[in-house]
């Protein structure tokens, strides 16, 4: 297994503390998530949607608009929101305390119109319990940019690790990116086969799992979860998941309609080798849903994944 990041120390990240800013800032990335949307060619499962870790925060990475090409970045390390486009213009404002939902959406919108590539929106939140739309929302305007910059640091390192374990599968898998749904950081491994039509799903979660999934990732905690979460679930879910052992001792299955597999992020962030901790956890929830959903594991696994017994000595050592 590569080592991704030498002696890391990966911060503390109390929801309590960071709470009121990543609500804003999840908001924030709604906005410009479905810029994202409005301008991409579709993608099979939603793809066309995400937004993407880089080197300073977040980004769409390329879009298309007003006869250009052009992306937006939020920059967490000097706290700006920044468009550039294929023609050399960039414009950017600032992110801090007391910018509001509504402030950045207008100023988001003016920017775009200044360079000729404003895109309309569905001016309102997604999946999120406010229901306010964006142009009024004033409610929601915090910004503490420690937390920000602890919050980016946790999505990049996680990305690393999962970038890992999506190259130990030659199946059908998705980048890892950022759904602004839920503001996690996801990547998902497919097998191929056809899911069951659900007549009663909605739209968008009847594309997202058109195909029988594993999914991984990772989200900062919400209203029901008090604390950042690594995560794992199976769709369709096989009869005795949750019967399944997971790796290490902190992970758990929790739900009452279906099982997901957690795994506290302070769990990583506490263990002596925080990577080989996770992967330990997605290799274990991997392993349950797919040989209870009778995928062929060894047909699927690539030529960079590590061994049987590397795979092994992977979980069983795993505390």
């Amino acid at each position: 297994m590569a080592t991704i990041q030498e002696q890391i120390e990966l911060p503390p990240l109390p929801l309590e503390d960071s709470e009121p800013t990543l609500e804003t800032l999840h908001l924030w990335t709604q906005i410009v998530g479905k810029i994202r949307l409005g301008t991409a060619p579709p993608r099979n499962h939603w793809w066309h949607a995400t937004l993407y870790v880089d080197v300073r925060g977040l980004t769409t990475r390329r879009i298309h608009a007003g006869g250009t090409t052009f992306q937006i970045d939020f920059d967490f390390v000097d706290h700006r929101l920044v468009v550039r486009t294929a023609r050399g213009e960039m414009e950017s404002f600032a992110l801090g305390d007391g910018l509001s939902v509504a402030d950045f959406d207008t100023k988001l919108h003016r920017l775009l119109r200044k360079l000729g590539i404003d895109v309309p929106i569905r001016e309102e939140p997604y999946g999120v319990p406010t229901t306010t739309p964006f142009p009024e929302d004033r409610e929601h305007a915090s910004y503490d940019p420690d937390a920000v910059a602890r919050f980016w640091r946790v999505l990049d390192w996680s990305d690393s690790v999962f970038e890992e374990f999506a190259g130990w599968s030659c199946a059908k898998t998705s980048p890892v990116h950022l759904f602004w749904h839920g503001l996690d950081l996801a990547v998902t491994r497919f097998n191929g086969r056809r899911a069951p039509v659900n007549p009663n799903a909605d739209p968008v979660s009847r594309e997202a799992y058109t195909h029988e999934v594993i999914s991984f990732g990772f989200w900062a905690g919400d209203k029901k979860v008090r604390e950042p979460m690594y995560y794992s679930y199976t769709a369709p879910e096989p009869p005795g998941l949750r019967e399944r052992p997971l790796r290490p001792a902190g992970a758990r299955w929790v739900g009452e309609r279906s099982a997901m597999a957690q795994l506290p992020y302070e769990s990583v962030r506490a263990a002596t080798d925080p990577q080989r901790t996770l992967l330990s956890f997605l290799e274990s929830a991997y392993c349950a849903g797919a040989d209870l959903g009778n995928w062929d594991r060894e047909d699927l696994t690539s030529s960079w994944c590590p061994d049987p017994q590397a795979l092994r000595r992977l979980i069983e050592e795993a505390r």
